[in-house]
């Protein structure tokens, strides 16, 4: 992704944040969510980063099971203006992150990663700020809802629809990138219509009769190798 596209991405989140509520507001979201959650750790006394973190949507539930700090982090001031002001917020590109190294027990970052314009750059900049031991939750449009024709978009305010850009990654890829980066992943969740996390497209009939059985959406724990 070139810089004038993540730039172009930016204004468009920032377009988007007014109308961007910090919880599930589809059925995508919701079958991502759910996904994610059974992933998630145990939060008690954890020290976390929601990375790309839009409006807040996982900040929250991450102090609600009992984070002892969240940062919110996301590259769009509209977007991040929206979260919580009873977060510690910090705005930074998601690749260059400007926190001290091994600060986290674990770095979430929902629907974001394909707008990382290299993988493993992004995974190695994660690694870096995690302890030995933590653990990385993202997720993402699975590379098989792009090839369907899937695009990331919306309608702003205006009824004008903005199509954002970003990249599909191979399994393969994600899970070479995260052995390179020094990851174990540990879990792998595609969600479907239908199935499992992806019941949650049952409320929305449409996508299931145009996509039957198609991955949509991959979730992603891995955990950073601790020093031998």
């Amino acid at each position: 992704m070139s810089t004038d596209q993540a730039l172009a991405n930016r204004a468009a989140y920032d377009r988007w944040a007014d109308s961007y509520p910090p919880l599930p507001h589809n059925a995508l979201m919701l079958a991502e969510q759910s996904a994610m959650l059974e992933l998630l750790p145990p939060m008690a006394g954890q020290c976390a980063l929601d990375l790309a973190c839009g409006t807040g949507r996982y900040s929250r539930l991450l102090a609600q099971r009992g984070a002892s700090s969240v940062i919110a982090c996301d590259f769009s001031p509209g977007m991040l203006g929206h979260a919580s002001p009873a977060l510690q917020r910090v705005r930074a590109d998601m690749m260059y992150l400007p926190f001290r190294t091994a600060s986290f027990d674990l770095v979430l970052a929902g629907l974001a990663v394909g707008h990382a314009p290299d993988l493993g750059r992004w995974l190695e900049g994660v690694a870096a700020v995690l302890k030995p031991g933590g653990h990385l939750l993202y997720s993402d449009f699975h590379p098989d809802a792009a090839r369907a024709g899937m695009t990331r978009s919306f309608v702003d305010t205006e009824q004008r629809l903005h199509v954002l850009q970003h990249r599909a990654y191979e399994l393969l890829q994600h899970r070479e990138a995260a052995t390179a980066a020094g990851f174990e992943m540990e879990s792998l969740i595609e969600v479907r219509p239908g199935e499992g996390h992806g019941l949650a497209f049952d409320a929305k009939p449409a996508i299931a009769q145009r996509w039957p059985g198609l991955a949509l959406v991959l979730a992603v724990r891995l955990r950073k190798r601790e020093l031998a």
